[in-house]
Order: structure tokens, then sequence, then C-alpha cells
């Protein structure tokens, strides 16, 4: 019973301790009510995409959906960071520990020799400490590490959606290489046939050599662009293998048309931004585990009470250690209090406001980066969109001119260099309209990401880690 009282009024002392430093409230950020360069613009694709699953699904690509799936697998980017959210949990573990009393038992056996003879004693025994977390120095730090955790989860979901997003960008980067090689083929194509027509046209006298020369001249001048193509298509190539786990050796993919669909996504409310981006989130979180700190420093200026106890054995043989006449035990409290330390605690606690001050900025800059993403890729697809007319229309007016440049010539009206001037013009056009399609995909992907992909800050609060298979939105 008196075991009980003592344990009760501990229990007591604790429950009713008071946490020293400053409890945590988000610091208030300006993010503004609409987003600028949201006005005149409209996303293309239907909403009930924005419900169909993982955020890359929305592009109608199977293969690019079998290898985002194989990207959480096997990426090691993202396996690093989820031994970073494991590694945070045990560390939650481990401030957690110093809620609870420690235990230890001995057993020894010792012999001595003096003057007088030698003796040989044993003993055993067990001890107990219990530091009462009265001014909430364990509670603060236990507060510190769970948001250090959630941090961790928040830059495992980033790392995930950076991956994911740089896998996207490069598969639609090789896609357009594909579609590049296409474009080549056919001008290669076109000016075989054209080289055929002026050949045709020197046999009968209508046409001069340089005409012959200048046709030659092109058609090679496009074969070597054609064999040059394939370095970058290479090169992407062997940056999804590595961003899939695997050796570039053992990596390839078959050639295939590029999506002609451009997906994106509403932008909804400036402030969504603060609980859909992992990266936000992170910093969020890192700043309640700074402001914990705090109290972590303060709660040293204050005396520190440690509950004790000690049941020991000692005497002669084993067989006879465990009897009363053997039994030594102690229980009590012990107060300490630090009388000078030389100025440590002041500076800790200093330390710790600096520290988190510089998380508050950091969060704050962290915010003010992710609202210019947003506006950064809502012009950039708004601009593109339009441009992509007109390069459509630039396009078809080119092959026009191709096809009445070719026919003047065969008719003896313009001279070999317009029809040249036609072809170099037909395939620039081509290109630039394919590079704008390529610039498109890649600005919905970084506007995806820029969003968050479909993550919420509440993922934060489950256990385990969040999941890369989440819906785009809520």
């Amino acid at each position: 019973m008196r075991y009980r009282r003592v344990v009760t009024a501990a229990l007591s002392a604790l429950i009713a301790g008071c946490a020293v430093g400053p409890n945590y409230r988000r610091p208030a950020v300006d993010v503004g009510t609409v987003y600028k360069e949201a006005s005149g613009w409209k996303p293309s694709e239907p909403a009930d995409a924005l419900h169909r699953g993982p955020w890359w699904t929305i592009f109608n690509d199977p293969l690019l959906d079998a290898l985002q799936r194989r990207v959480d697998v096997s990426n090691e980017t993202i396996q690093s960071a989820g031994a970073a959210v494991r590694q945070a949990r045990a560390l939650v573990g481990e401030a957690e520990a110093g809620f609870w009393p420690t235990l230890a038992a001995d057993i020894g056996r010792q012999r001595t020799t003096s003057l007088a003879g030698s003796r040989t004693g044993n003993s055993a025994g067990v001890a107990g400490s219990w530091n009462l977390d009265l001014w909430g120095q364990v509670r603060r730090s236990a507060e510190s590490s769970r948001a250090s955790a959630e941090a961790s989860r928040a830059a495992l979901a980033g790392a995930r959606l950076s991956v994911h997003a740089e896998l996207a960008v490069d598969y639609f980067a090789l896609r357009a290489q594909d579609q590049q090689q296409i474009l080549l083929n056919d001008a290669v194509a076109a000016e075989r046939a054209s080289l055929a027509i002026v050949r045709s046209r020197y046999r009968f006298g209508v046409a001069a050599k340089a005409d012959v020369v200048s046709a030659q001249t092109q058609l090679l001048a496009n074969q070597a662009q054609q064999v040059n193509a394939g370095i970058q298509r290479a090169l992407l190539e062997h940056a999804i293998a590595v961003l899939l786990g695997e050796p570039p050796s053992e990596f390839s993919l078959s050639a295939a048309s590029m999506p002609t669909d451009v997906p994106t996504l509403p932008a909804g409310l400036p402030s969504a931004l603060l609980e859909r981006r992992p990266d936000v989130a992170a910093a969020e979180r890192r700043m309640a585990a700074a402001n914990a700190q705090i109290g972590v420093a303060r709660a040293a200026f204050f005396p520190a009470l440690t509950l004790s106890a000690s049941d020991d054995y000692a005497g002669g043989a084993f067989s006879q250690l465990i009897r009363a006449s053997n039994q030594v035990w102690a229980f009590g409290p012990a107060i300490t209090q630090a009388l000078f330390a030389g100025g440590l605690h002041r500076a800790q606690a200093a330390a710790a406001r600096a520290a988190y001050q510089a998380s508050v900025d950091d969060y704050r800059q962290t915010v003010l980066s992710a609202l210019q993403q947003v506006e950064d890729e809502l012009a950039t697809l708004r601009i593109l969109e339009k441009q992509a007319v007109i390069e459509e229309a630039t396009v078809k007016a080119a092959q026009e001119a191709m096809k009445l440049t070719l026919s003047q010539y065969q008719a003896g009206t313009v001279p070999y260099s317009s029809v040249i001037a036609a072809q170099t013009t037909l395939l620039g056009a081509r290109e630039t309209a394919l590079s704008v399609s390529l610039n498109r995909l890649t600005a919905s992907v970084t506007m995806i990401e820029a969003l968050g992909g479909g993550w919420d800050a509440a993922h934060l609060n489950q256990r385990g880690e969040p999941s890369a298979s989440r819906a785009i939105a809520r």
C-alpha cells in the first residue's frame, strides 16, 4: 500500500505538471484569394478525370501507368526517403521512452584479497528510477519527434511526387523523340522523291546540275539529323531506367506515338496549397518540431525530480543469498537543480528560438515558392494552348506551300532553291509544333506536381506511410 500511494502521488504530480515553452500555432502567411494567372484559363479535361486514381492515369497511357507503378517499388530515392521515415518513427519511440521508469537487474560474484585473507562475495538485486516530467521536457521532446516524423512522411510523399513527375516528363520527352524520328523519316522520304524529280529533269536537260547537287545536299543533311535524333532518345531511355532502379543496359522501350491530349488540373484556391503540397506540409511540421524544442531547452532551467528505488542482496554462498538478513533496500526522491552552467541553458534556449524563427522563414518561403510555381504553370499552359493553335495552322500552311512550290518547280516557273526553302520551312513548322505539344504535356505534369498531385496533409495523421495511389482530388 505504501508503494501504491507513492506511485499515485508521483502520477498526480506528473499530470499536474506544466509543459514550459510556447504551445505551437501555425504562423499566418498571406497566400491571396485567387491566382492571378488563372484569369481566362479553363482546364481542358473533364472533372470526372480527377477521381480515377493516381494522377498520371489522366494521360490515358497504359505503358506510362505500368512504369509509374514500378517506381514506388524500385526507385532508390523513394527507398531512401522511406528509410528516413522509419528512422523518424524509431526516434519517436526513443523520445516517448522518457515517460516510463527504467528498471535494471544485476547479479555478481567478487573475490577480494587482503592481509586478513581472501573472501568471496555474491550480490543480486534490482533497481529502478523515474525522472518525473514535471516541466514537460519529455513531452516537448516527444512532441518534437512526432512532428519531425510527420515531416519525414511528408518528405517521402514529396519524393514520390517528384520522381513520378520526373518519370512522366522523361517519358513524354522520349515519345517526342519518337515523333521527331517520324517527322525526319517523312522529310527524308519527301526529299528522296524531290531528288528523283530533279534527276529526271536534269536528264531531259530542263534542270541544271546545281539543282541535283542542292537536292543531294538537303537529303544528306536531313539524313544526318535523322541519325543524330537517336542520341537524345537513348539518353532519355537511360534516365527512365535509373528512375525505375534498373541498369540502363537491361531496359528498353519500343517506339510509340506521343499523346495528343493535354489534361490539366483546376488550380483551386491558393490556400489549398497549404494542405495539398507535401513540401509545404513538411516545412510546417519542421516548424512545429522546432517550436517544441524551445520547451525542451527552457525545461533545463527548472529542477528535475527523480524517484529511485533499489532492492539488493549481498552475502556469501548463492544458496543462502536471498534472505532477509542479506537484504538492503532503498527508496526516495531526488531533486537536482543546476546552479551554474556557464550560460549553457540560456545559450540553448536562444539557439532553439533562433532555429524556430529560421523554420518559420523557411515555411513562408516554401509557400511563396509553391504559389509562384502554380502561377508559372498557369501562365505557361494558357499561353502554350494559344500557341498550339497557331502552330497547327502554320503546319497546314507550310504543307500547302510545299505542294505548290514543288508543282511550280516541275512547271519550270521557280528555281529549286524555292523547293528547298519550302521543305525547310515545313520541317521547321512541324518540329516547332511538336515542341509546343511536348511543352504542354510537360507543363501539365509540372502543374499537377505544383498542386501536390492529389496528396493531402491529412495523410500525416494516418498510421503508416502516405500512399502514392491517392486520388487527385478529394
